[in-house]
């Protein structure tokens, strides 16, 4: 069994965790035991995700199972008055940031969805490295990371280690796409078909 450990904060784009947690939560949902435990970390709790929605963190970023695949969501921008919300102030956010690059450091993969790879630049993880996230956040990444080629036409791109997914609902594909690479292409095809969901392949 992995642990899959999905990092929350405020103003989080609900798909960007939702989507994830739902494909490794159901993934070869009939094995015992199952492939993947999948909780949710955050700084503190509760977390308020875009438009309201209140959300317990499983575990807090100092106390919380090893993960094997570590989630970074996106989900964030900037106020009227230019007062950045979501990934856009947690990448000023030190606690946040140094939690990212230890879990990493100890982790099988890296996944992140949509501005969640603003995250992972701010951590040094996309050094030298292609990436995407949300087309509106492609300079936004470039910025952050200058090293690292960002492909804007991809739905999700796979380094190795780290993988980052375009904006919302390609994080659903990206994980897919892992539970294939990690257990078959049939298991991630019937998680697919159970979720009724048509994936990207």
């Amino acid at each position: 069994m992995r642990n899959v450990a999905i990092l929350l904060f405020n103003e989080i784009e609900v798909l960007d965790f939702a989507g994830p947690f739902e494909v490794f939560g159901v993934a070869d949902r009939k094995a015992d035991p199952k492939p993947f435990q999948v909780y949710t970390v955050a700084e503190r709790g509760p977390v308020y995700a875009r438009n309201g929605l209140s959300i317990n963190p499983s575990y807090l970023l100092n106390d919380h199972p090893k993960p094997d695949l570590l989630i970074i969501p996106g989900g964030g921008g900037y106020q009227t008055d230019g007062t950045p919300f979501g990934t856009r102030r947690e990448v000023d956010n030190p606690a946040v940031v140094n939690w990212i690059r230890r879990q990493a450091a100890r982790a099988e993969l890296v996944l992140s969805v949509c501005t969640g790879s603003l995250l992972l630049a701010k951590a040094g993880l996309l050094d030298g490295l292609s990436a995407t996230t949300h087309y509106l956040a492609l300079d936004s990444l470039a910025q952050l990371s200058p090293t690292t080629t960002v492909q804007p036409a991809d739905r999700w791109v796979d380094t190795g280690r780290i993988i980052t997914s375009a904006g919302i609902s390609a994080g659903i594909d990206m994980s897919l796409y892992v539970v294939g690479r990690l257990l078959g292409k049939d298991v991630a095809d019937e998680t697919a078909r159970y979720m009724q969901y048509d994936h990207w392949v």
